[in-house]
């Protein structure tokens, strides 16, 4: 591929990542057959209960500033771009009023005029937190290959296990970000306490 070509793939690949920002589209729709399967065990989501005033609280999924996309560079150039795709997050009532929080990550890496096909690492960081306080800071290195003959292969996994104390239950926040900006809040206005989002 040439320079040019790259540039305008990966500029076109950075506009749609970082459109990630926006909480709507942040959030899965139950449209993608392969994050339900990770997240439900099925390829199609469950349908959902009629809303419930003791329904568990669970936010929309923000992306961290700048963690949408992250450029690796190599000694010939660009090596490769990873960028998030589809997020999604499932929340249970846990004991003792707490929640237990999943949250699926899907992303993906493309290869840049410096790169070749082979093994990448994409630095995710998911962070459960209430303003300054962090109930889990999850990182990970997810692996992703991109075989021979291809320029780009997909990456995802769920983290899960992670719990918010009865105390937070109603007002918490949840982001996912790629390597550096992962440790940068997102920023948009927060929701009041008490409400479940969609």
């Amino acid at each position: 591929m040439t320079n040019g070509g790259w540039a305008a793939r990966s500029a076109a690949l950075v506009i749609c990542a970082a459109g990630l920002a926006g909480p709507a589209a942040a959030q899965s729709d139950g449209g993608n057959p392969f994050m339900n399967l990770l997240l439900y065990g099925g390829t199609t989501k469950p349908p959902e209960a009629p809303p419930n005033p003791d329904d568990v609280y669970c936010p929309p999924i923000d992306v961290t500033e700048g963690g949408a996309a992250l450029l690796q560079n190599g000694s010939g150039g660009v090596r490769s771009q990873i960028s998030l795709g589809q997020v999604s997050r499932e929340c249970t009532a846990a004991g003792g009023g707490a929640t237990l929080v999943r949250v699926g990550v899907q992303g993906r890496a493309l290869l840049g005029p410096g790169g070749a096909p082979g093994r990448f690492e994409a630095p995710v960081t998911v962070t459960v937190k209430r303003g300054s306080e962090v109930f889990a800071r999850r990182s990970r290195r997810a692996a992703v290959t991109i075989p021979p003959g291809s320029a780009s292969a997909s990456f995802a996994f769920v983290e899960e296990g992670i719990t918010v104390p009865a105390a937070h239950a109603q007002d918490f926040e949840i982001e996912v970000g790629l390597g550096a900006g992962a440790g940068k809040p997102a920023r948009r206005p927060r929701k009041p306490a008490g409400g479940q989002s969609g």
